[in-house]
């Protein structure tokens, strides 16, 4: 299979860890062989001298990807900041894209299929020069957009889209991410806005604390098989 994804999200804490555990979990289950990368991970925790990639073993563990964490998530910092400003405050190397790289197709060439998570979103810098859209290009990663159901959706997301668009991106679909059990803050009808407001194709919407839809799943699957 050719098709491997980055799961972005319209900003923080939107759920992008989440749903990327739900959607390797479904794609393990389903009999492929999934790997798993977030090549940069903020705000990591201080464990036996070593940070700990929290999000990203949460991935491996839903996709049963037993890959090393060091190729997995081969930047790691304590800062809840950018990856550039966070490697630079903590006296750490900077993210290199061509590092990276390196690691993507070693773990490409062990799987089905990988599900790449960004940190926040596509904008978000990862070095200096380069930001996750551009990381997606030249991974040649088609893009899943998590949308949280909050106020300010609507404007986030056709900011993301649309960015993905003037960067040249192929974008899977967009996604809706309950936070709340119903009646939520967001708007009930952001799924009919959004569809009204763009071309690029809604996945569905993943409920509070529920499993991924089986029409997700089967959405993303049809683009597997081309």
């Amino acid at each position: 299979m050719s098709v491997n994804f980055l799961i972005t999200g319209t900003g923080s804490r939107v759920g992008k860890s989440t749903v990327g555990c739900a959607l390797g979990f479904a794609f393990r289950a389903r009999g492929l062989r999934i790997g798993v990368m977030k090549p940069v991970e903020m705000g990591c925790a201080d464990r036996d001298g070593e940070l700990e990639a929290s999000d990203t073993r949460a991935l491996a563990l839903a996709a049963g990807c037993s890959l090393p964490v060091e190729l997995m998530c081969p930047y790691r910092y304590r800062s809840a900041t950018s990856p550039p400003a966070g490697a630079e405050r903590e006296s750490l190397p900077q993210p290199e894209l061509g590092r990276i790289s390196d690691c993507f197709d070693l773990i490409a060439a062990a799987s089905d299929l990988v599900l790449v998570e960004s940190t926040c979103g596509l904008a978000e810098p990862i070095t200096w020069q380069s930001d996750f859209a551009d990381l997606a290009a030249a991974l040649d990663l088609e893009v899943i957009v998590v949308i949280a159901n909050r106020p300010g959706a609507i404007n986030s997301a056709l900011l993301t889209l649309r960015y993905a668009a003037t960067k040249g991106l192929r974008v899977a679909g967009w996604l809706i991410n309950e936070l709340e059990p119903a009646p939520g803050p967001g708007d009930p009808a952001t799924v009919k806005t959004l569809s009204r407001l763009t071309d690029t194709s809604c996945l569905g919407t993943m409920r509070f604390k529920e499993p991924l839809s089986i029409e997700v799943v089967e959405k993303l699957l049809l683009r597997l098989q081309g």
